[in-house]
Parts: C-alpha cells; sequence; structure tokens
C-alpha cells in the first residue's frame, strides 16, 4: 500500500526537486504545502513547478486562492487531507512538499483548527484598524492570560485570531501546539537541508532570478487584482518588499534578507519534529536515499 511521504525543509533546498523525483519514481501525485503558493498569480516568487512538470506529475492545492483573500490552515487541512486520502485510496502515492511548517503538520497530525466567522473577523479587524493591536492585546489578556503571554502585543493579526477563537469556541485559545500530538498517517517525513553558507547564498541567486523573471511586473499586475487588500498573500516575500516601494535594488537586498530569515524559522520548526530523517541535499544520491526511507 501506498504512504504518504512529505518532503520538508527550509525555502532553497530543493525540496521540490526531490518532490518531483519522488512522484516519477513511485507513481504518485504532488499535494502542496507551501502557504503561498495557494495564491493564483504568485509563480515567480513562490517557484512554481513550471506547466510541464504539472503535466507530467499531477498537482493539488495550487492556484486555489485569490490574492485578496485570507489563507486558513483549517480550509487547507481540510482539502489537502481530503486530497491525501483520495490518492492513497486509489493506489497513489502523495508527496507532500513544502515549508510552511504549520501546514504540514496540520495534515500529518490529529490537530484540531477551529473554523473561522466571517462577520465576527471583520468586526475585529475594523477595531484592529481604529484603535491598533494594543487596545485587542489588553482585551485578550483579560479573557485569556495565558494566550496574551505567548501572542505579541505587536501581532495584530493574531491577536485577532486568538479573541476570534475564544468567542466562537468559548475555550481559551491554543497559542502552542499541543504536546504529544498523534499522527493520523504512517507518513514518512524526509527532511533536505544544507549548510547555512550555501544556502545562503543559493537564496540570494533564488532571489536574483526572481527579479529576473519578472516578479517586479507580476507585483504591480496583482497590486491591480488587490494584492495590497490580501492579508495574507501581501506578506509573500519578495512581493512584501516590492509593494513597500524604493528602489527594486533595495527590495532585493531586503528580499534576500528576508528569506534568510525565513529559512532559520523553517529549519527550527522543522528540527524539533524528531520524527524528520534528514538528508543532505546535495548528496549525489538524495533520490535513493529518500527512497529507501519511503520503501
Amino acid at each position: 500500500m501506498p504512504r504518504l511521504i512529505a518532503v520538508v525543509g527550509p525555502t532553497a533546498t530543493g525540496k521540490s526537486a526531490l518532490g518531483l523525483a519522488l512522484a516519477r519514481h513511485l507513481g504518485g501525485e504532488i499535494v502542496n504545502a507551501d502557504a503561498m503558493a495557494l495564491y493564483r498569480g504568485l509563480d515567480v516568487g513562490t517557484a512554481k513547478p513550471t506547466p510541464a512538470e504539472r503535466a507530467e506529475v499531477p498537482h493539488h492545492l495550487l492556484d486555489v486562492l485569490d490574492v485578496t483573500e485570507t489563507a486558513s490552515v483549517a480550509a487547507y487541512q481540510r482539502d489537502a487531507r481530503a486530497a491525501v486520502e483520495a490518492l492513497l485510496a486509489a493506489g497513489r502515492t502523495p508527496v507532500l512538499v513544502g515549508g510552511s511548517g504549520l501546514y504540514v503538520q496540520s495534515v500529518v497530525d490529529d490537530l484540531e483548527f477551529p473554523g473561522t466567522d466571517p462577520v465576527l473577523r471583520a468586526e475585529l479587524e475594523t477595531e484592529l484598524a481604529a484603535h491598533g493591536p494594543g487596545a485587542l492585546h489588553a482585551r485578550l489578556a483579560a479573557v485569556d492570560p495565558a494566550a496574551a503571554d505567548v501572542v505579541l502585543p505587536g501581532n495584530g493579526r493574531r491577536i485577532v485570531r486568538a479573541l476570534e477563537v475564544i468567542a466562537l469556541t468559548g475555550r481559551p485559545f491554543p497559542a502552542r501546539l499541543p504536546a504529544g500530538v498523534v499522527p493520523r498517517y504512517d507518513a514518512v517525513l524526509v527532511g533536505v537541508d544544507r549548510p547555512t553558507d550555501e544556502l545562503d547564498a543559493r537564496v540570494a541567486r533564488r532571489v536574483a532570478r526572481m527579479f529576473a523573471a519578472g516578479i517586479v511586473d507580476e507585483t504591480r499586475a496583482l497590486e491591480a487584482a488587490g494584492l495590497r487588500d490580501g492579508l495574507t498573500a501581501s506578506q509573500a516575500l519578495g512581493y512584501r518588499q516590492i509593494l513597500a516601494g524604493g528602489p527594486m535594488s533595495t527590495a532585493a537586498a531586503d528580499t534576500v534578507r528576508a528569506t534568510r530569515r525565513f529559512v532559520r524559522r523553517q529549519r527550527s520548526w522543522f528540527r524539533r519534529d524528531t520524527r524528520v530523517h534528514w538528508l543532505d541535499a546535495a548528496a549525489p544520491d538524495l533520490l535513493g536515499r529518500a527512497l529507501a526511507l519511503s520503501s
């Protein structure tokens, strides 16, 4: 029987290439686990697979949101699990590929994510815009002191989510992931990484390719389609720096720095999971090692 394989790790390590190779060899299909690749039009900056690659190996959960929509882990979890379970039922190998740690864990583990209420969310976001995150954080501290200790006072979006969950469920906000979560699938987690100096150089080259490949024009077109209004999509690396204005050389340099910081956060997230089998992304027999783990 096929198993779920998750290919995880920091940006620019080569996860997509390994995921495609595994899917080809195992008769599988890719399930995207990159939060920003959910968005239509965020193509250059997310290094989406080419049309040829998508024609050769089916991909799921790419291009499913408009840039004005807010991504939801709960919605992603529902749709990704549906894709995984349909593939397993059909005897196909689902290959979950991406560096969004919470999205990966929402699939492979039994985590519960409360839903959303658009009206309540809109009310809280209006209040956030009018009064700032400090006022909402004070309210959070009054109703859930433990959550307020974890959620930063300046993180308006997370404060809004905490207040929304508390109002919807009548329970405290789960600001930290629960310990000892139960795996949902007999999954194999394959991590790929590279030495920090090497990965820093790869990030710089990746950003240079993004700007050469037209991310500025792509951003301007998406801006006309409402990118600035998208709470999630507007924060995508590269796009956020271009939207900030100023010389594009500055935007590119800022993107490199922001991506390197993101890489370190990704590495920290995935290294905490002792189930991940780490492989050197530069190893000449990388595919063979990953296939051995998957058998």
